[in-house]
């Protein structure tokens, strides 16, 4: 009976190594428990509830970006489309447009950039590496033109009121981000879109010749995710108060390394929402640990560079093993 228990216990612990999301569930776990023993506070209730609350904004565009990496993409203009967003949201509250409305302006603002990212990559070939770099420094400089480097302020009682909505005590940025999170993974697990970007990453001409409409996928992909960092320049801006033109910056790393520490390749073709999600959760409490801790944003800077690293190391590795486990068993 007990080598039978045993013998379970090693098979299930054999099948979650073999989860995408096992190594950052490991270390998230671990770190965790470190800097809750160097520092209690880390476990309180009231810190919990602000990195919980920051990992949402993050986490909305975690679920477009990983939908890109999926693909063999990028998009480094999301920092940018997100200010872009709040910006255009904030004037047009001034300007005494309703509320709704506003919202919807901004969001249809980063669906159009998303539309021109796409349509760039999709009809010219140009790497999406570059098409997003220009478009982040285009959407930034859209945003200093239309602020002139001031912020968007006061904004209506109204719309800053979004902040102070807890749906069962939790902020409606951190719902909002579960949900979307929810409905990327059902698209990614259960759709032919979801299909359709599994296909796209792990091979663009195999999928391409099987009748998956390569073009209209990863032009959707991109679509997708500006419109969900406008939205979350949105409810940024709800926090604040403000539209700052500045919101954004830095956002596209956060992002990007919370996709990958999550286990999304930077080769395309691998990738889970759960495991992004688990990440923008990691880079928070990293954040706020270190932050707690009195380490210099200079040192917060490396220690997040330097994992980023590690992650596409650690990426490289599981790939090239699973190729050599691969071709040990063809050579069989």
């Amino acid at each position: 009976m007990n080598s039978q228990s045993g013998g379970k216990l090693r098979a299930s612990m054999g099948r979650f190594i073999q989860r995408q999301e096992s190594s950052i569930i490991i270390m998230l776990i671990l770190y965790m428990s470190f800097v809750s023993i160097i520092n209690p506070t880390f476990i309180s209730s009231a810190n919990q509830f602000n990195v919980l609350r920051s990992a949402g904004f993050p986490l909305i565009t975690v679920v477009g970006m990983t939908f890109i990496l999926i693909t063999g993409g990028l998009d480094l203009s999301v920092g940018s489309v997100l200010a872009l967003g709040g910006v255009i949201t904030g004037m047009a509250c001034r300007a005494g447009f309703p509320v709704p409305f506003a919202v919807l302006l901004g969001m249809v603002m980063g669906m159009l950039i998303g539309l021109i990212n796409g349509f760039i990559v999709v009809k010219t070939g140009i790497p999406p590496l570059i098409v997003t770099l220009g478009m982040q420094y285009a959407a930034k400089g859209l945003v200093q033109v239309l602020t002139k480097g001031v912020p968007v302020y006061p904004l209506p009682a109204n719309f800053t009121a979004v902040e102070r909505i807890r749906p069962l005590g939790i902020p409606l940025v951190v719902v909002f981000a579960l949900l979307v999170a929810v409905i990327g993974h059902v698209i990614l697990s259960n759709t032919e879109f979801g299909r359709s970007i599994y296909a796209l990453g792990g091979n663009r001409e195999a999928a391409r010749i099987s009748g998956i409409r390569t073009k209209r996928t990863e032009l959707g992909v991109y679509v997708i995710t500006s419109t969900l960092a406008a939205t979350a320049g949105i409810f940024m801006s709800a926090r604040l108060g403000s539209a700052e033109a500045a919101a954004g910056t830095g956002y596209e790393l956060t992002v990007i390394c919370a996709a990958i520490i999550g286990g999304t390749s930077t080769f395309g073709g691998t990738g889970t929402i759960i495991g992004s999600v688990l990440g923008a959760f990691f880079m928070e409490v990293l954040t706020n640990s270190l932050t707690l801790m009195r380490i210099s944003v200079y040192w917060q800077n490396l220690v997040v560079g330097t994992i980023l690293i590690l992650a596409v190391l650690l990426d490289k590795y599981k790939r090239n093993l699973i190729m050599r486990r691969a071709l040990k068993n063809v050579g069989k």
